[in-house]
């Protein structure tokens, strides 16, 4: 590599940015493995600094783009985030657990990326930092395709936020893989649910690995509004949840197979997220 900076502060870290585009470090379980290709340029580590790193709960939750998969699965969290933390425990191993970062899962923007589905049932957002702004912008927006994202080349992901209003009801995360661990996802979903007086009050679904992104399943919340909470499975239709997914034949599993799993699996996930 020609240049390898370590910002220890965010002025810091706002100069290095200033300076031109850099390949952005924060775990590096993406991109030590794919080194040859990855490490020949400047190299901008963003894990020293404090501001990038740990979870703050207050009227909003505000997770650092720099906050470990070990750090978000044993924090003290709202249980509308208890899916983000089931998945932190399927996010490889235990050492990849340790190293890897949320803003690098999501920078890294894989289909199959065990983080995403979860943010996106509690209506999350993205803080990206450049030299000189800071602006958010929603998850669903940011993520464009496969290894595409809407952040800009001077920028870094500095922090997710889980808005208040994301944050009512339980949630419930599943994960289907040719194995039980260490295992890239053939289908998994994440569901978040507020009940009232019996009925579903607010009901957030995400499918991921079953598109060229994570998905909401706009038609299948739409059906689960209002319903009374022991008659919600037979409204979890193949044509309900196939109406936001476009699933692909690849090395994992068929197109119709992985639709076939999302219906038994977002229905797991609902089901979960209310027990």
């Amino acid at each position: 590599m020609r240049n390898y900076a370590r910002p220890t502060s965010l002025p810091d870290l706002r100069s290095h940015l200033a300076k031109g585009p850099h390949r952005v470090l924060a775990g590096g379980t993406d991109l030590y493995p794919s080194a040859a290709a990855q490490l020949d340029g400047s190299i901008l580590d963003l894990m020293a600094v404090p501001g990038l790193r740990g979870i703050t709960v207050g009227g909003d939750l505000r997770i650092g783009a720099c906050t470990t998969w070990t750090e978000i699965a044993t924090a003290d969290l709202p249980p509308a985030a208890r899916a983000l933390q089931q998945a932190a425990l399927q996010v490889g191993g235990r050492q990849i657990q340790n190293a890897g970062t949320i803003g690098g899962n999501l920078c890294n923007a894989s289909p199959a990326a065990d983080g995403i589905p979860p943010l996106l049932a509690c209506d999350a957002r993205v803080e990206l930092t450049s030299p000189h702004a800071t602006r958010e912008v929603a998850l669903s927006a940011f993520l464009l395709g496969p290894r595409k994202t809407a952040r800009h080349e001077d920028e870094v992901l500095s922090a997710v936020i889980l808005p208040q209003a994301g944050l009512g009801g339980r949630s419930a995360f599943v994960k289907l893989g040719a194995r039980a661990y260490l295992v890239i996802s053939i289908a998994m979903v994440a569901a978040r649910i507020e009940v009232h007086d019996g009925r579903i009050a607010t009901c957030a679904v995400a499918v991921g690995s079953c598109s060229a992104t994570a998905r909401r399943l706009y038609a299948a919340e739409t059906a689960l509004m209002g319903a009374d909470v022991a008659k919600v499975t037979p409204l979890l239709t193949a044509e309900v949840i196939a109406a936001d997914l476009a699933p692909i034949d690849d090395i994992r599993a068929t197109a119709t197979y992985r639709m076939d799993a999302a219906v038994e699996l977002v229905k797991r996930a609902v089901l979960g997220a209310m027990a």
